[in-house]
């Protein structure tokens, strides 16, 4: 994507080209009859409950997040953390922050199967996935 300069024109674009790239993905996964494969992944709390040695803070792969622990959150985010419509405000608002390199808290995770589900942070993560971020900072949580 080309940068215009203006850190808010860009955040609109970002957004916009994200916004409708979940609507393809939506139109495709319809077509293929697969209403669950464009969804955000919702865990039960209970089966992430495992103790994790060495918690804390520590950077992880963006890939390796596969789904929430927050139901209300799966709407707002698809399977790749595109965001829909309604996060519009709060998503640019990150953008601009991590465009002008401030310092966000890190994302708090808890451990699943196959890689993390996310409690904490689902904007900060649509953003670093959109600005091509390959890690995240993550708070470990092993309740």
């Amino acid at each position: 994507m080309m940068l215009t300069g203006s850190g808010q024109i860009d955040a609109q674009r970002a957004f916009s080209r994200l916004v409708r790239a979940r609507r393809r993905a939506s139109i495709v996964s319809r077509l293929r009859r697969c209403t669950a494969c464009s969804r955000l992944r919702v865990y039960d709390p209970a089966v992430t409950a495992r103790r994790v040695a060495g918690g804390g803070v520590r950077e992880i792969p963006i890939e390796a997040i596969s789904g929430t622990l927050e139901p209300s959150r799966a709407a707002q985010f698809d399977s790749d953390f595109r965001p829909a419509p309604p996060a519009r405000a709060r998503w640019e608002r990150l953008w601009l922050a991590e465009h002008r390199g401030a310092a966000l808290p890190p994302i708090t995770v808890s451990p699943v199967d196959d890689g993390f589900a996310i409690r904490d942070g689902h904007h900060r993560v649509s953003v670093a996935r959109a600005r091509g971020a390959l890690t995240i900072d993550a708070i470990v949580d092993g309740r």
